[in-house]
């Protein structure tokens, strides 16, 4: 399974890559994996503030669905379009072409509290 380090994670799955004061988030290869064929990702909090570990969306894969949790407090700014038309992408490019959201960082330093890969990956061997 894949760790990229240069992002953070949470303990329920999903990452998140700051690029300023803005992040794109998605979840994790081992969420994918567990998931199955994901067939169709719902978010309807675009313009909302949601706060950290608060539901901002839902993930559908063939035998399940899946809250999907906001890692820091931030605002919903757009959804990853290419995911609508083609889904599976989160399961083939997890950390690239199938991220889900693109947030407005609350306060960036609250990333700091996240999970490191190394720390993700004892998380999820435990």
């Amino acid at each position: 399974m894949n760790f990229p380090a240069e992002l953070k994670y949470t303990k329920d799955h999903e990452w998140i890559r700051v690029e300023g004061d803005e992040a794109v988030i998605g979840i994790t290869d081992f969420a994918q994996r567990e998931l199955g064929d994901i067939v169709f990702v719902d978010i309807n909090t675009v313009g909302e503030d949601v706060p950290a570990n608060e539901v901002f969306g839902t993930i559908e894969a063939v035998k399940t669905v899946s809250d999907l949790f906001m890692p820091v407090a931030a605002t919903v700014l757009s959804i990853n379009d290419a995911i609508d038309a083609s889904p599976e992408l989160v399961n083939s490019d997890p950390y690239g072409e199938g991220w889900i959201i693109r947030v407005k960082l609350a306060d960036p330093a609250d990333v700091n509290g996240l999970l490191s890969a190394e720390e993700y990956k004892s998380e999820i061997n435990a």
